[in-house]
């Protein structure tokens, strides 16, 4: 009987690595805005149009945009390295600075859920530029 208290530890490669972070954000993305439904006055606006996405460029803009981090998970994948490191650091920077806005203009006591996943999001895409940015050349 083996008592050794070691695991093993394999090393994820980066592509997998950079696949999970993307999957992650996106999953905070949508988070976010379906806690934003509980809010005062979110339902009201979204029944009489009177919220952000009022019509329907503002809708196909939000979509391309959302697309993206949710399109970055397979394409972390499949991408070769140099055109994948790049894609990944400048995404992964876009979406911190939007964060970075949306979290500090989002300050509220009903929005407070909506700072903390932004912060999250932030941390999130930092790491994605991290490991893009430090990616291991062969």
């Amino acid at each position: 009987m083996n008592n050794s208290t070691k695991f093993e530890d394999v090393q994820i490669n980066v592509k997998i690595i950079l696949a999970g972070l993307w999957a992650s954000v996106t999953l905070c993305y949508l988070y976010g805005d379906y806690f934003e439904l509980y809010t005062p006055g979110k339902a009201r606006s979204l029944v009489e149009g009177t919220n952000l996405l009022d019509s329907p460029p503002k809708l196909f803009l939000a979509s391309v945009v959302l697309t993206i981090p949710a399109v970055m998970v397979f394409l972390s994948l499949i991408l070769k390295p140099v055109i994948n490191r790049i894609l990944n650091i400048i995404f992964g920077t876009f979406f911190t600075l939007v964060m970075l806005f949306i979290g500090v203009i989002s300050f509220s006591d009903w929005y407070l859920f909506y700072v903390f996943l932004a912060m999250v999001e932030c941390i999130i895409t930092i790491l994605i530029v991290k490991y893009a940015w430090c990616w291991k050349k062969v």
